[in-house]
């Protein structure tokens, strides 16, 4: 099937909108799931100040996971969207439901105010949180990795980590110009609302965006072909088990990185390693920027020598660095911890610019969305999305601060092994043999 003057992948305003598309809905879900997370220790004392510190702490990373154990049902439901009736719908659907989330968060009255009734709203609002996250990735990686041109997809998928970092990126400066303008009264207040009801603005630009551009060359040709499947979720399960063990596998070697880095990380550099709030801020916002920087060199490297050797590096550089960066990071000054912080968010940084072209390219284009959206979100559900709480908790049980070094080797272990699995996919057609139709023939949408 030829390309058509509607293909976006043939001009470059079109390759732009795309990728404006595609990542900005995934910058406005990291922003949200970010400033939860920066502002746990507030966020406990809202929420839960009739517990002792650690206790509180503890409930507030419950709730935090509880939007995980949500987001599979959420991926079964976007999935099957859009599969099943494109990517565009589920990537406007997604991102109302996120705000809508976000907005009722923001506007919670405090337990001392409502009582038990405000935790009762913040698990609600989490839970609508992670339903829309459910969708998010899949229906991103989906759109992009179908858009962006064959020979440049590990840079092209790469905007959606970009776009994810941008919003921790966001998320940090703003959680640090609140510490650092308003006094903790006026926080505990009603200041620690503003970040959340930023999130209005936001996903309202993103939905303005992704209303404008149009369906993927990949699915119009299966609309085309007639070969757009009646039920994507089933099909998964039925002909692509492996695949999606497989990003099962890759999608908890990134999330479980990305969430101790870029989320855990500040909990622990103020409750365990001691530095005021503003530091730890300050230092997330450091692994921003040296992941954005690097994410997409990595996703370029990864279109030169192929996705597994830059993932195979990734994890041996994981599962090598982990214990000395950490211990490092404990020495107490600010250079230790600012060069520990920046090791930590250039190995992460390779993974990311990477995983998203790797997994999507697995799928055929019928149960894409499907296969990315479930095993993303079991991933994040069962393992990545536990982590801050665990490493809480096991600190707290075994008194070892060194906690979360040894949880990211054990990551590393499983990236690696998982990666071993994988074949070769830098490059390859997206419109697979299950694609077409029986008996037929049909050619990919030239680039």
């Amino acid at each position: 099937m030829a390309a058509t003057p509607a293909d976006d992948r043939t001009t470059q305003k079109g390759l732009r909108r795309s990728v404006i598309a595609g990542s900005i809905g995934v910058l406005v879900h990291w922003f949200d799931w970010a400033v939860y997370a920066y502002m746990a220790t507030t966020m406990a004392d809202i929420f839960f100040p009739d517990q002792d510190g650690t206790a509180s702490l503890l409930s507030v990373f419950a709730v935090f996971a509880v939007a995980f154990f949500v987001r599979p049902l959420g991926s079964v439901i976007f999935g099957h969207l859009g599969d099943r009736f494109g990517r565009k719908k589920t990537l406007s659907m997604v991102i109302i439901s996120m705000a809508a989330g976000t907005l009722l968060l923001g506007l919670i009255p405090s337990y001392d105010t409502i009582g038990v009734a405000a935790p009762v709203l913040l698990v609600v609002a989490r839970v609508i949180q992670g339903l829309a996250a459910g969708g998010e990735f899949g229906s991103a990686a989906a759109f992009l990795a179908e858009y962006s041109p064959a020979k440049r997809r590990g840079l092209g998928t790469s905007s959606i980590e970009v776009g994810s970092v941008l919003g921790f990126l966001l998320a940090s400066f703003v959680v640090w110009a609140l510490h650092t303008t308003m006094s903790e009264e006026t926080i505990l207040a009603n200041g620690w609302r503003l970040p959340f009801l930023l999130t209005v603005p936001l996903a309202l630009v993103g939905l303005y965006i992704r209303l404008k551009v149009e369906d993927t060359p990949e699915y119009r040709a299966l609309e085309k072909l007639d070969t757009v499947p009646a039920s994507p979720v089933a099909e998964v399960f039925k002909s692509n088990r492996r695949q999606f063990l497989q990003t099962v596998g890759v999608e908890t070697f990134m999330n479980c990185t990305f969430y101790v880095v870029l989320v855990y990380l500040l909990t622990y550099q103020e409750e365990v390693v001691g530095l005021h709030p503003d530091q730890a801020a300050l230092l997330s916002t450091v692994a921003s920027l040296v992941a954005i920087a690097l994410i997409p060199l990595s996703g370029m490297a990864s279109d030169r020598v192929g996705r597994k050797p830059v993932l195979l590096t990734a994890a041996g550089l994981l599962i090598a660095g982990a214990v000395p960066l950490f211990a490092l990071m404990r020495q107490g000054s600010e250079a230790a911890a600012f060069a520990a912080t920046a090791g930590l968010a250039a190995i992460l940084a390779v993974i990311l610019g990477t995983h998203s072209a790797t997994v999507a390219e697995l799928f055929p284009t019928r149960t894409r969305q499907s296969g990315l959206s479930m095993a993303y979100a079991i991933a994040g559900a069962f393992f990545a999305g536990t982590l801050p709480y665990l490493n809480t908790w096991l600190i707290s049980v075994t008194d070892d601060p060194m906690v979360p070094a040894y949880t990211l080797v054990a990551v590393g272990v499983v990236g690696l092994l998982t990666v071993l699995t994988i074949p070769e996919t830098k490059g390859t057609d997206l419109l697979h043999e299950a694609d077409k139709p029986a008996g037929g023939r049909v050619s990919a949408p030239v680039d």
